[in-house]
């Protein structure tokens, strides 16, 4: 089976460098003193000893804040990836060649998450230290590892298909951490908005909230790693007709495959006259 030449040739230039690195340095600083801090702030009050029944806190915050930075990284490592081509000027000699548009999204898409993917495995010793004392269960990370690589899917198609629609990497970038940042952040709020807005005056009385509100949880990433890691939460997701996980699943897989599907055909110079995109 042919390597994608795409792919190999970001992989070689994404992995080879020393930018690599210092990415990978600074993710793991940033997430390393993000943890160490909130282990300190726990400490200070009682010096001499730590209390293991806390590390439950401790890695729910490291969840948390290790989605907070995919939020940040993968939209920027996707957004740039057509629009820094066209800027450099690149873009038409990729076109000339035999690739199709297909192979060209799909192969600069899949570099830029493998090195997503390749941050995620060099956090994996900040959970081991973690894991030390216990606290959660080895499903539960696998779970949030699932939601990652999910998110992770959707916001680099996402920023893929904002690099194809607008020229300049600038605005791609801004539109792609906007539109992330609905998605992650504003799906929520909207939730709790609807919540209020729609409760009867003698509130629900046990029953369940309105449809919208349990949907716009269940597509909410923070909603669906809150009932993973807190199942005591008890969010109102409901009886949608199948799990919250699922639906998130199914959400991320069919809005980032359409991104996709777009991307690739906005990217076809020749769709106008009818010339088949998806080879």
């Amino acid at each position: 089976m042919a390597v994608n030449p795409v792919l190999s040739k970001e992989i070689r230039q994404r992995f080879h460098s020393y930018k690599a690195a210092l990415i990978v340095a600074g993710y793991l600083l940033a997430l390393g003193s993000f943890i160490l801090g909130f282990i300190y702030l726990n400490w200070q009050h009682r010096p001499g000893y730590f209390q293991p029944g806390q590390n439950r806190e401790i890695f729910i915050m490291l969840v948390l804040a290790q989605f907070a930075l995919l939020c940040f990284v993968v939209p920027g490592l996707t957004a740039g990836l057509i629009s820094g081509e066209r800027e450099k000027q690149t873009l038409n000699v990729l076109l000339t060649t035999r690739l199709s548009c297909r192979s060209i999204v799909t192969g600069k898409l899949a570099a830029a998450c493998l090195f997503f993917v390749l941050l995620l495995s060099a956090s994996l010793p900040l959970y081991s230290m973690v894991s030390l004392y216990g606290g959660f269960a080895p499903g539960q990370t696998a779970a949030a590892f699932g939601i990652y690589l999910l998110s992770m899917y959707l916001y680099g198609a996402l920023g893929m298909a904002c690099s194809v629609f607008f020229q300049r990497t600038g605005v791609s970038t801004v539109a792609t951490y906007g539109i992330a940042f609905f998605l992650s952040v504003c799906t929520g709020l909207l939730a709790i908005f609807f919540y209020q807005f729609l409760q009867p005056p003698g509130g629900y009385a046990g029953g369940l909230p309105p449809y919208i509100v349990r949907l716009l949880l269940a597509i909410n990433p923070g909603a669906v790693l809150t009932a993973i890691l807190e199942p005591r939460a008890n969010l109102p997701f409901g009886n949608l007709g199948l799990p919250y996980w699922l639906i998130y699943t199914l959400f991320c897989l069919g809005l980032g495959t359409v991104l996709l599907a777009y991307s690739s055909y906005a990217l076809n110079p020749l769709r106008r006259r009818g010339v088949r995109f998806w080879r």
